[in-house]
């Protein structure tokens, strides 16, 4: 942690955790991947505040997957294939019934999202408009007519991205959506599992980028070039908003989008990627983001006030050369707009050593993975854990 600040480790054994989010009253939900004694969600509850949830209940059956949100009155949840809203319970901890989780049936907003094997994690946003934003990834690396088989060519224009590859909103009102009824409001993302809304300037994401450079297409790149190729991509997006996607991938070193090998490029040719939106930052290759969260809050430092956490969950396809594991820092100014300070990457790290050591080999030799991030009631900052489910605290350390 940077100087200045202090963590405790909040709760233990969650489970293999997804997404945090954290109510006005100090609870503090997760949805699991899987479910643990019957149920994908937990609710948990520090009514001392002493940093430790005294009391934890699993609820929701087995509705699992990634997506989470809060507006206040609902809580709003994502499996692989719909969406759902449950009212939250009204007397919270400090209210005459003490309810920590909701006793209403919930309500299924949407329907149909999809269901495929791979990039299956629907995260949510809210515009506090009355929007909901949906994470749809494409169910495949990079849309070759064989599906990560070395040297299949890539489907132009790609099929998938009339039902995936995408962002769509929808109303957080309205029951029974489908993507018919929605709105696709971006297009060409691979898979975005982390997902926010800035209160100035909108809609950002961190993209996972494609994978394989070097197997599927040896005579191109080698094994060195596949872990630096291509940026994890963060950008803020607009309606209509095309990030590129199967076509296109980010080149960090080079600071623009190429044409990718099952489209003709050669990791030098532009093409017609001149046309795909860029990022506002390209992060180091397959680092993972899976969780974005601004900082609202005023008890961190003003430095904090306003950017962005990132949480990088590490990936299968750096080889020997593993990062990541660990959550960023972005400045944004106050108009909500991204601001690099000095003359490094424009992003810092904040929080490191989850994996336990700095020379592991692969995914599963790390300790701790972090996931999920949420903005607590007091101004702190959480960050969940995927293999255990354990939960941190951070706060700014006490004189």
């Amino acid at each position: 942690m940077p100087a200045g600040f202090q963590v405790q480790v909040l709760a233990d054994g969650v489970g293999p955790a997804r997404h945090i989010v954290s109510r006005a009253n100090g609870d503090i939900f997760v949805i699991l991947s899987s479910p643990v004694q019957g149920h994908c969600l937990v609710a948990l509850r520090d009514a001392n505040r002493n940093g430790r949830a005294e009391q934890l209940e699993r609820f929701g059956g087995n509705v699992c997957g990634t997506g989470l949100a809060i507006d206040g009155s609902f809580l709003y949840y994502a499996s692989g294939t719909d969406l759902w809203r449950v009212a939250l319970p009204s007397g919270g901890m400090n209210g005459a019934n003490g309810l920590l989780v909701p006793t209403d049936p919930p309500q299924r907003l949407v329907k149909d999202l999809g269901s495929q094997s791979q990039h299956n994690a629907r995260s949510l946003a809210l515009d506090g408009k009355g929007f909901v934003y949906v994470n749809v990834g494409a169910p495949s690396n990079a849309c070759q007519a064989q599906d990560r088989r070395p040297g299949s060519p890539g489907q132009d224009p790609c099929p998938l991205l009339t039902e995936f590859g995408g962002i769509w909103r929808f109303k957080t009102d309205q029951l029974e959506q489908t993507k018919a009824t929605g709105l696709r409001y971006a297009t060409g993302i691979r898979n975005a599992v982390a997902l926010d809304w800035h209160p100035v300037s909108g809609l950002h994401l961190a993209q996972h980028g494609r994978d394989q450079l070097d197997t599927l297409y040896p005579q191109l790149y080698t094994s060195a070039q596949n872990a630096e190729l291509p940026a994890e991509e963060f950008a803020q997006i607009q309606s209509g908003d095309d990030l590129g996607w199967p076509t296109c991938y980010f080149d960090p070193a080079r600071k623009q989008k190429v044409l990718g090998p099952e489209y003709g490029g050669d990791g030098q040719k532009v093409g017609r990627c001149v046309a795909a939106k860029a990022p506002l930052i390209g992060f180091p290759a397959h680092y993972a983001p899976n969780d974005l969260l601004f900082y609202t809050g005023s008890a961190f430092p003003e430095k904090y006030q306003g950017g962005a956490m990132i949480a990088f969950h590490g990936s299968w396809n750096r080889g020997d050369q593993q990062e990541g594991y660990q959550v960023v820092f972005v400045p944004f100014d106050k108009q909500g707009q991204y601001r690099p300070v000095g003359s490094g990457p424009g992003w810092e790290v904040f929080a490191d050593g989850f994996a336990g050591s700095q020379n592991i080999r692969s995914p599963g030799e790390a300790k701790y993975r972090p996931m999920g991030l949420a903005q607590a009631a007091d101004g702190g900052l959480m960050v969940v854990d995927s293999v255990v489910g354990r939960l941190w605290r951070v706060t700014v350390a006490k004189p």
